[in-house]
């Protein structure tokens, strides 16, 4: 018989977004990472991907669900949730390109690129990566050069940024409510372009 606590993952899975990975690149603090862990397991997103250059987080996974940094300051999640470690950001669009991922970055204003306000943009293709940089230097060049769009939060005031856990959780609840929705209407086949982040 299953325990309570497995019955309600299963029952998770169903609200679970297919083909959704959220990518931390570079994070320098493990409750940081923790408190993502927990946004993208209550918000139904399928895999978390972490550039860890520093080191931050051990390589196995089996490690990383053991760590009690991050078993304390996800709430638990990590035992839950599906997290993969590189070594680099180009390692890590590699295997996303490789396995036909399209990549958006989140930045409050980034020139060159096209420019999305999170509440007007479409984020219902097939396979997505959304990518958050590191807390105090932000999202890598790379980062961006790979991306076909930069997600921004509209914000009023005179600060420009949200720190890690807060920007994770607003940008992955717009978008997972978004594919929810059209999951729950299109189990069958995709949008034409599913390479494209439109505006609404």
């Amino acid at each position: 018989m299953l325990s309570g606590l497995r019955v309600k993952a299963n029952a998770a899975k169903r609200g679970r977004c297919k083909n959704l990975i959220a990518v931390l690149e570079n994070p320098s603090d493990p409750k940081n990472i923790g408190a993502v862990i927990r946004n993208i397991n209550a918000l139904g997103v399928e895999k978390l991907y972490i550039v860890d250059e520093r080191n931050v987080v051990p390589d196995a996974w089996d490690e990383i669900r053991t760590r009690n940094t991050l078993l304390k300051s996800s709430v638990g999640a990590v035992k839950w949730t599906f997290v993969k470690k590189f070594k680099s950001t180009i390692e890590c669009i590699e295997h996303l390109n490789k396995n036909k991922y399209v990549s958006v970055v989140t930045s409050p204003h980034i020139k060159g690129k096209t420019n999305v306000i999170l509440q007007n943009g479409d984020f219902t293709q097939k396979r997505l990566a959304v990518w958050f940089g590191n807390e105090a230097t932000g999202i890598s060049d790379t980062a961006v050069t790979h991306a076909v769009a930069c997600v921004a939060i509209e914000m009023h005031g005179i600060i420009e940024s949200f720190n890690l856990a807060v920007s994770t959780g607003i940008v992955l609840y717009e978008i997972t409510k978004q594919r929810r929705a059209y999951q729950s209407t299109h189990t069958r086949g995709r949008k034409k372009d599913p390479s494209v982040v439109s505006e609404k």
